[in-house]
């Protein structure tokens, strides 16, 4: 973060005789030194260090200062207020944030958008200045893998350290205000610190000192500035505050019409319930006419889909046929006691391996990969990677001790490097050392698609916020891993000269299973959404129109293969080559219907964003300039698309 040595009020200057003193501050740029509450609306201790118990004279060692500031209320919650009756949409505010943070033009921590409504003569507008809100559950500090947030008691500032960073981008999915920015061009995140350096002094943030129109204000959190009559949670186009207890307050006392409409390209509007609230409906700004959009369905997420379809599909590979030999079953004991049960298992490693390269490159910042588990405390993102990583350890701890079974495998690593693999396991119990690895990584991958599940269950992001996600994964998982697996298994057992009537209808039955658990959850999916009128009903609708063709390809494949898959496992009598071809291709369908599935589930998610402008924060307008070219010049503010 970028902090400036700003200046104290003449009386305050002797508390901290290290901060510059600067004079030419005016007097609304100062903190107001007013009664203070016990707790917030939300039930919390305001002051924090009531609630952490940590000293009250601790330094924030900003710009290296170890000196304590000489705000006396340093230690209570501060937020801001903003009064939308005031504000004129002339970004002052914007300007001042990014010229103090020294921001490239795509990127901004403070953001003006606005709504609007009714007709001439009785047209409304009500601009909306946001930032962070510091809130008392912050989800990106909860979220962020690298434990790059911190939430400190000066203040109740949330800190983020660009240099921890590794660039995933989690916490912008997570937070429902748009707060962290994600750079692509720096691979990192950044957002608004307070200007806690501008507080240690008693200055109010640089945004608020730069509002003309008096509608930012800042102090401790449930003080009412002067001439204000409203304390407000809540204004049209703020998503709720019940998900994070954002450390805003709001006035609006002007009447707006019932109905307030974005402008930029979000198919959302704001319409008012009986209680006086707006609650977002869906705006079907692109009619009703079905598209296919195939080209759309590649983004800057494709190493998600990959990461996500590998992963489930290498715990799948490796599952089936484990566990089946763990419950007896005759023909996959036998199989993991063949020389191919080695080959499945570094099949799965492999899998398992590739995917997790691809979440790599999605990093920002790749080579700060292992700081992906620094916040197993909190973070699902942490836990998943580490639960994919002890697959990956388990499998490979189960492939290294089967190794001694396979005669061939043995001989090539004494041919090549002269290592006597079987004489130096002579003497282990192999078969159950190989049964606990085995069972460890299955543990293992089941706590890593537990946390896979659990990374998409947001509520700043409807869409994904629902149940059908985990169907999708774990149907996914099953039918793409009986179709890998199945091929290494039925191999193995057509080598052994061995009957694949007996191995044939278990790996289809999964692959069956696979494919209707995965269609419950999108007709659940459906049905709900269909309903619904928030973020996640508007992306069901981007999902019915602007890729409606391709995802009705999606559901018809699915349905055609469950129905095929069910017919060809209950009338074919002999397992012929026709069938044989029938499964792969009916398998290989289903890989292309679960690629299409997956890369629209990255792409229609619609967040619980504040609303943009007509050119400022509008996806549509950006990509209009990256279509003509104007995104080229950077002082557009389009960011460039990478990761």
């Amino acid at each position: 973060m970028k902090v400036d040595t700003s200046a104290t009020k003449p009386e305050q200057a002797g508390r901290s005789n290290h901060w510059e003193v600067r004079t030419q501050e005016r007097p609304y740029a100062f903190l107001p030194d007013q009664p203070i509450q016990d707790k917030n609306r939300y039930g919390q201790l305001i002051d924090l260090v009531e609630l952490t118990d940590l000293p009250k004279e601790r330094s924030m060692f900003i710009n290296e200062n170890p000196e304590v500031g000489s705000n006396p209320n340093r230690n209570k919650q501060h937020g801001f207020f903003f009064t939308a009756d005031n504000c004129i949409g002339c970004h002052a505010c914007e300007a001042a944030c990014s010229e103090k943070n020294e921001n490239p033009a795509h990127l901004a921590f403070r953001s003006v958008g606005y709504v609007e409504g009714g007709s001439y003569p009785d047209y409304k507008r009500m601009n909306i200045s946001m930032a962070c809100n510091h809130c008392d559950d912050p989800v990106c500090l909860k979220g962020c893998p690298t434990k790059a947030y911190t939430k400190h008691a000066e203040y109740g500032a949330v800190l983020q350290d660009p240099e921890t960073c590794f660039g995933c981008g989690y916490c912008t999915w997570v937070c429902p205000y748009n707060a962290p920015q994600l750079d692509p061009v720096k691979g990192r995140v950044s957002k608004c610190n307070m200007c806690v350096d501008r507080l240690e002094v008693g200055l109010k943030p640089a945004c608020v000192s730069a509002c003309v129109g008096n509608a930012l204000d800042f102090g401790v959190i449930e003080n009412t500035p002067e001439n204000r009559e409203q304390c407000k949670t809540e204004i049209p186009g703020f998503p709720t505050p019940e998900i994070t207890h954002p450390n805003i307050r709001f006035q609006q006392t002007k009447t707006l019409p019932i109905e307030m409409n974005r402008t930029d390209s979000m198919p959302v509007k704001y319409h008012r319930d009986e209680k006086g609230n707006y609650k977002p409906v869906v705006d079907q700004k692109v009619g009703k006419a079905k598209h296919w959009n195939f080209g759309k369905l590649n983004s800057r997420e494709n190493p998600l889909v990959l990461f996500t379809l590998f992963a489930q599909a290498a715990f799948g590979v490796f599952l089936i046929p484990f566990l089946g030999a763990l419950f007896g079953v005759e023909s996959l004991v036998s199989f993991g006691q063949s020389d191919m049960f080695l080959p499945l298992t570094v099949t799965a490693l492999a899998m398992t391996a590739f995917a997790l390269l691809m979440s790599v490159t999605h990093l920002g910042k790749p080579m700060r990969f292992y700081r992906g588990f620094n916040n197993l405390r909190y973070s699902p993102m942490a836990r998943e990677g580490l639960g994919l990583a002890l697959f990956s350890a388990g499998c490979g701890l189960t492939a290294l001790f089967a190794l001694p079974s396979n005669e061939w495998a043995a001989g090539v690593i004494n041919d090549v490097i002269g290592l006597d693999v079987v004489a130096l396991t002579a003497g282990l119990p192999l078969a159950e050392i190989v049964k606990g690895t085995g069972i460890f990584a299955l543990l293992a991958g089941c706590g890593g698609l537990f946390y896979m599940n659990k990374c998409y269950q947001i509520k700043a992001r409807p869409f994904w916020n629902h149940w059908q996600t985990a169907t999708a994964f774990a149907g996914n998982s099953l039918s793409i891993g009986a179709f890998v697996g199945g091929v290494i298994v039925l191999a193995t057992v057509f080598a052994q000269g061995g009957e694949l009537a007996s191995v044939m209808p278990i790996f289809a039955s999964v692959f069956i299973i696979g494919m209707i658990i995965e269609a419950i959850g999108l007709i659940a999916h459906n049905y709900d959404l269909n309903r619904s009128e928030n973020e996640g009903g508007a992306a069901h609708y981007i999902q019915c129109t602007t890729f409606g063709k391709t995802y009705l390809l999606r559901n018809w494949l699915l349905g055609l293969n469950i129905v095929a898959a069910i017919a060809l496992l209950t009338f074919s009598e002999a397992l012929t080559t026709f069938t044989l071809v029938a499964w792969v291709a009916l398998a290989l369908l289903n890989v292309f219907t679960a690629a299409i599935g997956r890369a629209l589930f990255y792409i229609l998610v619609i967040p619980t964003t504040m609303p943009g402008a007509f050119f400022w924060k509008n996806k549509g307008f950006e990509q209009h300039a990256r279509d003509i070219g104007l995104a080229d010049n950077p002082a557009t503010g389009v960011a460039p698309l990478a990761h």
